[in-house]
């Protein structure tokens, strides 16, 4: 279930319906009871939205990794040694079938040919008839195979033509989904689980049909098991086929320009489903009219209809649907299969719409009937790169969209929302600027759709771990050139958000649509709670062109903080002294010091300073690496005075922010620690920093505050060296790169 939450901070908290024009967004109300049992096991990964061309990469995200099944070399290398393809990674077995239970008949693995004596891959072309739903309960996912037919070119994106039961069949098929910001290209075997001969989950009404039976395989597959396809929302389903962005719109709480944005996302070729409230004592149960409970529907046309009444003529928006049974079960009401109404529509209309009288469950209603009816409308934009010159013709057009992909990590980006008020500026923050309003818009206001996903959760199901609980809040920049970036925790203590998701909700993805004036506003995504780790990919799509930047500092060196830098304090100057003393006297004649002896030094010049048990060997090795110039593995007085003076700086840098005494750092307070040491830092870098020296509790011991430091000074001493220009670039050869890092 999908578990909504609202915050109790201010008047501005996320969990209170927005008001207003942004307030005509995608409702998703608190208690959102979607039901999302899907366990998600990555499994291959393409290239992206950018429309590479290599196949299979493991992982998420925009970077590619690890090894690949390459559909046409393995494809080669079957037909080569006349052999059929049996996939490793998804055996024909019940771990395959089932990952909590067993199966409870005889399930029997057959290639299509074991199956009928004619397989084909399409009878007579891809239809939404094609999709009949077998025994798992997926219909979510059938709605969305259904609605992708209605695009040849979406469809074969998906599933590409090259592949067949013809002179190249060797039992191998591969097909493509979209996952976190990448294509991916999973492989199969065209094993598919049977019981007395035939199909058990989904299959064609044409029994010698397969693209269907194949498609839900490749699907399981991506997911790790066929079970885990039980249960699910079509929003999801929709944006793997498309890379799009999805909407929920609980039809009580419509905005009263819905019919209008349904037909401007049919018209820009969204795809769109939309199911009935389950019956909790019934599975499954059909209204008086005809509508199956608990049911994904999707639909194929939303369309303005002329209708010719003996007292005028006019237009009635209608809408047409399908039941993914594909059988008899349809509704029954006004504008039904040969329903009296439709005398009224002119016969060019009709041909026009494609109006057929047929037991396929397609059918058609009033739009009107549809919002009294249905509960929920889910609606998928689909991402520009998605719609080819094919899809758009000549009378439609793309969205805008910009993305990013983040993280929240505990103690330093994982601020929590509103409710916690002194950390929730620590979240990653992004800028965007609308320039250009809605061509159409009375209110001279931009449409803006803002969806946050989750990443990777449901891979980790089996572990125990579920999806977060997320939502966002955007804030408008009056001056945006003079505020500092990021916005600090006093911008946010005076300033209420414009525009936010309804509730906190524990979904893939958190979506809305909102409206909004000419102008800059910063995005904060964030987790319910504060130190809840996860990876996110944040999505605008806008219907002109939108400018979209991280809202960060940039990484360099800035002033130290005066209460740092000043004079060293009599005391100060005393412990100076002693190790001035201390390096004299075990330096030898060569005057110089190795890592041991400078450990030995500063362990005995601070030994009273810090809760510590003394300087670590990496540190140490460290700090005469960051100071040796010549690569002696050594450092003399001068040298050593230099570092000593840095020393003191960020030792004294740690005590400011250790207020108390614990001898550790608060990870949230690591950027300002580090602003206060000279070093200007982006969350890319302080989550990488917190990764490796960090604790499992988000704190920084004064050891790993050194390291880091002198990590720090190292690599921007390194680049400083390489770009005497400023430029921001630096040039290094391959051997002048591994000396320097490795060294480092």
């Amino acid at each position: 279930m999908g578990q909504g939450r609202g915050e109790d901070f201010d008047e501005d908290a996320e969990g209170v319906p927005l008001q207003g024009d942004a307030g005509n967004g995608a409702a998703l109300r608190d208690g959102l009871d979607v039901f999302i049992r899907r366990a998600t096991d990555i499994k291959r990964v393409l290239p992206s939205i950018f429309n590479l061309k290599v196949l299979g990469e493991r992982g998420s995200g925009l970077r590619a990794r690890g090894s690949v099944q390459d559909f046409n070399a393995l494809r080669d290398q079957c037909l080569a040694e006349g052999t059929l393809f049996e996939d490793p990674e998804f055996p024909a077995q019940d771990s395959s079938l089932f990952f909590s239970k067993s199966p409870n008949k005889p399930f029997e693995w057959r290639r299509p040919m074991e199956i009928v004596e004619d397989p084909q891959l399409f009878v007579e072309g891809a239809s939404r008839f094609d999709v009949q739903q077998g025994e798992l309960g997926d219909c979510w996912l059938l709605a969305a195979v259904a609605n992708l037919t209605l695009s040849s070119a979406l469809f074969y994106k998906i599933v590409p033509d090259d592949q067949g039961f013809g002179s190249k069949y060797a039992g191998i098929f591969h097909f493509r989904f979209w996952q976190y910001g990448r294509w991916v290209d999973v492989v199969i075997d065209d094993r598919l689980p049977t019981c007395y001969g035939k199909l058990v989950f989904l299959h064609s009404s044409q029994h010698n049909e397969f693209w269907s039976a194949l498609l839900e395989k490749a699907y399981a597959k991506l997911h790790g098991s066929y079970e885990a396809l039980k249960g699910g929302t079509t929003c999801e389903a929709m944006e793997d086929f498309t890379g799009g962005v999805t909407e929920m719109y609980e039809l009580n709480q419509a905005p009263p320009n819905l019919f209008k944005i349904m037909l401007k996302g049919y018209e820009r070729s969204s795809l769109m489903g939309c199911s009935i409230e389950p019956d909790p004592n019934v599975l499954e149960a059909q209204t008086p009219q005809g509508l199956v409970k608990g049911h994904a529907y999707s639909i194929t046309k939303v369309k303005l209809v002329d209708i010719q009444t003996p007292g005028r003529t006019g237009k009635i928006p209608l809408i047409r649907l399908r039941n993914p049974w594909g059988n008899e079960a349809e509704w029954n009401g006004p504008w039904s299969d040969k329903s009296p109404e439709w005398r009224f529509i002119p016969e060019s209309e009709k041909e026009e719409i494609g109006l057929t009288f047929d037991d396929d469950g397609e059918f058609w209603m009033s739009y009107k009937d549809f919002e009294e009816h249905f509960h929920r409308l889910e609606i998928c934009n689909l991402n520009p790169d998605s719609l080819t010159e094919e899809i758009l013709g000549s009378d439609k057009r793309k969205w805008e969209m910009s993305m990013f992909e983040g993280e929240w990590v505990r103690g330093v980006t994982a601020g929590g929302c509103r409710n916690f008020l002194e950390t929730f500026w620590h979240n990653p923050q992004y800028r965007i600027t609308l320039n250009d309003p809605d061509e159409d818009d009375e209110d001279n206001k931009c449409t803006v759709i803002v969806a946050l996903m989750q990443k990777n959760r449901r891979s980790q199901r089996r572990m125990g771990v579920e999806v977060l609980t997320i939502g966002f809040a955007m804030y408008h920049l009056p001056d945006p050139d003079n505020l500092p970036k990021p916005l600090p925790l006093d911008f946010f203590k005076y300033n209420q958000s414009v525009a936010r998701s309804p509730s906190f909700i524990n979904l893939r993805e958190v979506s809305c649509r909102f409206k909004l004036p000419p102008g800059t506003y910063c995005i904060v995504p964030s987790t319910f709670e504060a130190n809840e780790e996860g990876e996110f990919i944040l999505r605008v799509f806008s219907e002109n062109k939108n400018n979209m930047e991280e809202n960060d500092e940039e990484v360099g060196i800035g002033e130290i903080d005066d209460r740092v830098k000043n004079e060293p304090e009599p005391e100060e100057q005393k412990t100076e002294d002693k190790a001035k003393e201390f390096f004299l006297k075990i330096a030898g004649e060569d005057l110089e010091i190795d890592w041991k002896e400078l450990q030995d030094i500063l362990d005995y010049a601070m030994r009273n300073e810090t809760k510590r048990e003394g300087f670590s060997k990496d540190v140490c090795r460290s700090m005469v690496a960051l100071m040796d110039v010549d690569r002696t593995g050594k450092l003399g007085y001068e040298e050593f005075r230099a570092l000593w003076t840095d020393v003191r700086h960020w030792k004294n840098v740690f005590k400011m922010y250790d207020k108390d005494g614990s001898g550790y750092l608060s990870a949230f307070e690591l950027r300002q620690a580090l602003n206060s040491a000279g070093y200007r830092l982006n969350n890319h870098i302080l989550n990488i920093l917190v990764h490796r020296y960090g604790t499992k509790t988000g704190t920084i011991s004064f050891d790993d505050f050194m390291m880091c430091a002198v990590k720090l000074k190292a690599m921007i001493d390194m680049f400083k060296e390489k770009d005497p220009d400023n430029s921001n670039r630096a040039e290094f050869t391959m051997e002048e790169w591994v000396e320097k890092t490795l060294y480092a």
